[in-house]
């Protein structure tokens, strides 16, 4: 027992093993839950299945963000919630990309979810790759910081003056013309699975075939790649500690996949949350430069002016896309039309 309290305490990227053990023990429940208990059966997930998952990863993620008070300290948790809030508000864009990328294939709503929830399997290990480089860079080179903190300002500013939306041209998209060009793919869906055996005419053995819901999970992981560039650095404005910065990460993206079929259908009503996303990059951007000239900014004003900054931003939207003297159960029913 002395033994194995010894090891549970070693050091692993600067925090005790067995809060890492702890972590992954409870994602790994959180994911068996889903897809084992509450998923098991196939089927179209409404708005309000879709709200009460993200309640539920949601509180999870509070809760985690309590134990790390206690153990950690409250400026550790603090910036825990900071990262896991400005995850979920950067990763929001994402929903765009995931929902086109639907649409694209002409993936049904009852298999979505199932290529959502594989795609975070991915996402626990690109993630984890991108944070650990990511601190090594930090913990050999203090100046990668200043580089960061320009990106984000640059990517900031970018956005906030940019006049026209950018959207992915998928049909011409390289990874997905080299997976063509290196598997066999099917194009037709073949109900909830990825890969499925055929039997080509003229030939008696079954081949291997891609569906369309394998070529989906590819590009969202690709997705999701691309907009770690934007959040993962601006986490690590926030703190350096690797354990922080993964698990509000990881925590951030299991409560916004479990949101993505309320926010698809919603996100049409969000016409500020650029403008919003681009003041947040700025912010945190800023914020480095400010810690290097003048001195460190507190955690609890970090977390006070992001949360200020999304509050306002969505509840302009809404306000400033709402429709006037229309009943709300009619407005529910454009939003499934639309969204369907």
């Amino acid at each position: 027992m002395a033994a194995l309290q010894a090891f549970l305490d070693n050091d692993f990227l600067g925090t005790s093993l067995w809060f890492w053990l702890a972590f992954l023990g409870i994602v790994l429940t959180l994911l068996v839950l889903d897809l084992g208990v509450l998923h098991r059966k196939l089927h179209e997930i409404e708005m309000r299945e879709s709200l009460l998952l993200y309640g539920g990863y949601f509180s999870v993620g509070v809760l985690f963000g309590v134990w790390v008070w206690f153990e950690l300290g409250a400026q550790k948790a603090l910036e825990f919630y900071t990262g896991f809030l400005i995850e979920q508000s950067l990763s929001m864009d994402n929903v765009f990309v995931m929902a086109m990328i639907f649409s694209f294939f002409a993936i049904p709503r009852r298999y979505q979810h199932r290529v959502l929830f594989w795609g975070i399997l991915g996402v626990v290990v690109l993630r984890a790759i991108m944070i650990g480089l990511g601190s090594a860079l930090v913990q050999e080179f203090d100046w990668i910081l200043y580089v960061f903190g320009a990106f984000l300002l640059f990517t900031g500013v970018k956005m906030l003056f940019s006049s026209e939306d950018s959207h992915p041209d998928l049909a011409n998209n390289p990874v997905l013309k080299f997976v063509r060009r290196h598997m066999r793919v099917t194009d037709e869906i073949h109900g909830p699975r990825f890969f499925v055996h055929i039997t080509p005419p003229g030939q008696s053995k079954a081949l291997r075939y891609a569906t369309p819901l394998f070529l989906a999970l590819v590009l969202i992981e690709l997705a999701d790649l691309v907009f770690a560039v934007d959040s993962v650095p601006a986490i690590f404005a926030i703190t350096q500690d690797p354990f922080i910065v993964y698990t509000s990460n990881i925590f951030a993206i299991l409560g916004l996949r479990a949101l993505y079929f309320a926010l698809a259908a919603l996100m049409h009503r969000f016409i500020y949350l650029k403008y919003v996303l681009a003041l947040v990059l700025v912010f945190i951007g800023g914020k480095i430069f400010y810690h290097g000239l003048i001195g460190a900014v507190p955690p609890l004003l970090s977390l006070t002016v992001t949360i200020a900054l999304l509050s306002a931003g969505v509840l302009f939207s809404l306000f400033s896309t709402r429709a006037p003297g229309k009943p709300a159960a009619d407005k529910e029913a454009d939003l499934r039309g639309r969204h369907q």
